[in-house]
């Protein structure tokens, strides 16, 4: 698949469920019945969540009856590398999510020192689908339940050069597929939200650096945690930490933010966030910003 077949699916996903709300003429679909920020923003996979996490919600701010989706774009700089995100995300009755995003890793000039030409890119598509199981975030303000989803989500690495450099290094596959079980808890009357997801994978760096290595190809689980905090309906503030598998024999640590996601309205929200990836291929200290835009319904 090219890349603009890529863009094209993406956008496809998106106009097409704008396209079937703009053609009811019954009860409306686009309801935008959630609150403000309940959908969460989009992830570095293309999934409902935090920055680096992905959460239980569902994309979107429509209801059990009614249909949401977003678009999104990504910058993340951090000391020696570059990463470039976007993709789109739909949210089906606030029960079942499908995503799509393209990531591009720019290596900048590490480049060479790992292999590759001055300023090398390459890049990973990443397929999503999510099923809201029991618990409603909002809801369900009377019981402990979390809202709980599970998920999985396919990556596959589209750079053959780098894919033959990945091999070189012992990593077994350059596509693989993550599976997870998340839970999200919101506390209105406490303006908190606190989320725990575990995730089975066997990527390397979230599958930038493939999937499996010379010291293990088995699927091990994983743990990503958020909490946030409500400052006002329209600003919240929390910490994120993700926990990686170490299968190539590099010590892989683990990533943690610190962020702010603000949302003008319904339709637009930005996030900013301090990130913290450990070091990546060597390269020691790959902290910086994260900016994301989402926009949508």
């Amino acid at each position: 698949m090219t890349h603009r077949s890529h863009l094209a699916l993406g956008g496809a996903m998106f106009g097409a469920a704008l396209a079937f709300t703009v053609a009811a003429d019954a009860a409306p679909l686009l309801d935008q019945g959630k609150l403000l920020l309940t959908g969460g923003v989009t992830n570095v996979e293309g999934a409902a969540g935090g920055g680096i996490a992905t959460w239980a919600t569902i994309t979107g701010y429509g209801t059990n009856d009614g249909i949401g989706g977003n678009v999104h774009a990504t910058y993340a700089d951090v000391r020696d590398y570059r990463l470039t995100d976007y993709g789109a995300a739909v949210g089906l009755y606030n029960r079942v999510e499908l995503s799509y995003a393209r990531q591009d890793f720019d290596t900048r000039s590490v480049g060479p020192k790992l292999g590759l030409p001055q300023g090398y890119t390459f890049s990973q598509d990443v397929y999503g689908a999510k099923l809201r199981v029991i618990g409603d975030l909002v809801y369900d303000q009377d019981s402990l339940l979390p809202q709980i989803s599970v998920g999985l989500q396919h990556k596959e690495e589209s750079d053959k050069l780098h894919v033959i450099r990945s091999h070189a290094f012992g990593i077994r596959s350059a596509s693989g597929t993550d599976y997870y079980v998340a839970a999200t808890k919101l506390f209105l009357d406490q303006s908190l939200l606190v989320n725990a997801t575990v995730r089975y994978t066997k990527a390397n760096q979230g599958g930038l650096l493939g999937f499996g290595g010379p010291k293990s190809n088995d699927y091990k689980p994983q743990f990503e945690g958020s909490v946030g905090y409500l400052l006002s309906k329209k600003l919240v503030v929390g910490a994120e930490y993700r926990t990686k598998p170490d299968n190539v024999g590099l010590k892989e640590n683990d990533w943690y933010d610190l962020y702010a996601a603000y949302a003008l309205n319904k339709h637009v929200s930005v996030t900013l966030a301090y990130a913290n990836l450990g070091d990546i291929a060597t390269f020691k200290n790959q902290d910086g910003v994260y900016l994301s835009l989402q926009a949508g319904f």
